[in-house]
């Protein structure tokens, strides 16, 4: 489907837009959908677009109102837009620094901050990636090349469902009755009676290989593809079944006398530099390899069509608010975290610039690479202002919470530009989501996590990108020097290993590409438990066999069941600690 350049959208007549009821439908929502990106970030590290869900409860609800009350107007297809970018925007708040730089920050200062304070910082830093995306729109958009393939698929689930109303409600009864039953064993297992952790023997448990009645895990397997759960389990073999004993015997990690249970904690602080260093340069490789190709290809382009580029025309009202987004940020890193104004202000140019990088990659490969970008901020500022943990942590949590929210939204200007939304209402859209999703975010964070110190980092919360940061954080403000010879040897071949994987990965044509193993998840599986690791790695051989007997049943539903097991047990997990947390007061 040809894109329209923006100068020149469809002549679309919407009569309801960014009316009450889409934003009102959409904060709903999100408040729904942000504490199961919050709680999935903190035990997996990974997150889950909201977009789709967003489409098909908001569609079915309004529908349902509509069928009861003949003279209600009909939900339409832009406010159902509207709905999804506040809702998405609101789950993708988790991008802001909640499960990752924030956290990190408390384990190695021992400074926790207060709500509000918390809440100011991560909307400012998702405020700033809302106006590069405003003006990054016309110039990403007009580019045919950068397809946004995250975009197409929620424009084509909008299409499909104004098309295909019942196939909408047929979907909703799946996403309801997953999440009710994975709701449900979550219950069982934190009130009624806990579900046993099966292991096959005691040796084989202290090294976590326990079976986690998770179905949560089952979903994100269901999710992640037949690839990367394959290589969850290969990695979870390598690093818990191989090299975790091989530490143990060789008196590197000494565990407790007569130690009982999931030995995590113990191990995971020397596994993580393995992992995390594969994962690092992995990333860093393959991002530098697909720049080369996205620039190469783009000066091929500018050869051979010299139509002139689409400009963003001077807007006061734009330009006042990333100014106020720079003021934000910048004095905010002052005023929180005791960085001198002119480091913070550093800030913004790097966060600008990665953000660019970002949103080129998502438009091209459709893969948000916020990892590499925080990894690369972090190094950014090592070199600048060694040794300090604040500018290392808080300073790159700019450049890559900003690249979070600019990435989201571009794929909703996409979106918006196929069905002739009206831009500056999707901005306003988002700005509301990323309130929302700031307070709701902030306040789960701090209810599930009121002790980071001690809570994670541990088998129950593995937390694996806050281990991430913080371990980029230590290297680069103490030096190699402070690790032992072993774990700079493991740093080494893991960093060799992810840069090989990094680069073929890239540069194989993706018929070979495919046979190699996820470098993000080889490196995971040395950060999370293997518990987690060979549930996510079963739903995700599970959701195969279906594919290979049923294809058509996983086309329609595999994605709709999934999203339903990770939210009826996060939300159930998160009112658990909500109930907790009554019950102690």
């Amino acid at each position: 489907m040809a894109d329209a350049p923006t100068n020149a959208l469809p002549k679309v007549c919407v009569e309801r837009e960014l009316s009450l009821r889409a934003v009102f439908t959409g904060v709903m929502l999100g408040i729904l959908l942000t504490p199961s990106n919050v709680y999935a970030g903190l035990r997996i590290g990974w997150s889950f677009n909201m977009s789709i869900i967003a489409l098909l409860v908001g569609f079915a609800l309004w529908q349902a109102l509509a069928g009861r009350s003949n003279g209600r107007p009909a939900w339409t297809l832009h406010e159902s837009n509207i709905n999804q970018t506040v809702a998405s925007a609101a789950a993708s708040i988790v991008s802001g620094g909640l499960v990752a730089p924030i956290p990190a920050y408390t384990l190695l200062t021992g400074h926790q901050l207060d709500p509000v304070p918390m809440m100011a910082w991560v909307f400012s830093v998702s405020f700033l990636g809302i106006w590069i995306a405003w003006y990054l729109r016309p110039a990403l958009l007009n580019d045919h090349d950068l397809k946004f393939p995250e975009g197409m698929a929620t424009l084509e689930t909008l299409q499909q469902i104004y098309n295909q109303g019942r196939e909408a409600m047929t979907r909703i009864k799946v996403l309801c009755s997953a999440a009710l039953l994975s709701g449900l064993v979550k219950w069982i297992d934190v009130f009624a009676w806990t579900i046993p952790r099966w292991a096959p023997t005691p040796a084989l448990e202290r090294l976590t290989f326990t079976l986690d009645p998770s179905l949560m895990l089952i979903g994100f397997g269901g999710i992640i593809g037949i690839r990367v759960g394959l290589t969850l389990l290969i990695g979870a073999a390598l690093a818990w079944g191989g090299l975790a004993p091989w530490l143990i015997e060789h008196a590197l990690v000494v565990l407790p006398t007569n130690a009982s249970g999931p030995q995590f904690g113990a191990l995971v602080e020397w596994l993580l530099w393995p992992g995390v260093s594969l994962m690092v340069c992995a990333t860093l490789t393959s991002l530098l390899v697909r720049l080369l190709h996205v620039s190469r290809r783009a000066s091929s382009d500018r050869v051979v069509n010299r139509a002139p580029r689409a400009r963003m025309r001077f807007s006061p009202w734009a330009a006042s608010g990333l100014l106020l987004a720079i003021v934000l940020v910048v004095a905010l890193q002052a005023l929180l975290f005791g960085i001198d104004w002119w480091m913070a202000l550093l800030s913004i140019p790097l966060a600008v610039c990665l953000a660019v990088v970002a949103a080129r990659v998502v438009g091209a490969t459709g893969i948000a690479p916020i990892g590499a970008i925080g990894k690369l901020s972090q190094l950014s500022f090592g070199l600048v202002a060694p040794g300090q943990v604040a500018i290392n942590l808080m300073s790159a949590n700019t450049a890559g919470g900003a690249a979070g929210q600019s990435t989201d939204l571009m794929n909703d200007f996409k979106v918006g530009l196929a069905i002739g939304a009206t831009p500056h209402k999707q901005l306003i859209a988002q700005c509301i989501g990323i309130f929302i999703g700031s307070v709701v975010g902030v306040l789960v964070y701090l209810m599930l996590i009121p002790d980071p110190q001690s809570m994670l980092l541990t088998a129950q919360w593995p937390a694996p990108a806050v281990a991430t940061w913080k371990a980029v954080a230590q290297t680069l403000t103490q030096g190699l020097g402070a690790l032992s010879p072993e774990i700079r040897w493991a740093i080494v071949a893991g960093s060799a290993a992810g840069v090989l994987l990094g680069a073929l990965d890239s540069l194989l044509a993706p018929r070979w590409a495919r046979w190699l193993p996820s470098t993000a998840a080889l490196g995971l599986a040395f950060i999370l438990p293997a518990s987690i690791a060979l549930m996510m790695g079963l739903g995700a051989v599970l959701t195969w066999l279906v594919s290979c007997r049923w294809p058509s049943v996983t086309d329609r539903f595999a994605i709709t069941a999934a999203a339903g097991l990770i939210a009826g047990e996060s939300i159930t997990g998160v009112g658990a600690s909500f109930w907790e947390m009554l019950r102690a007061l």
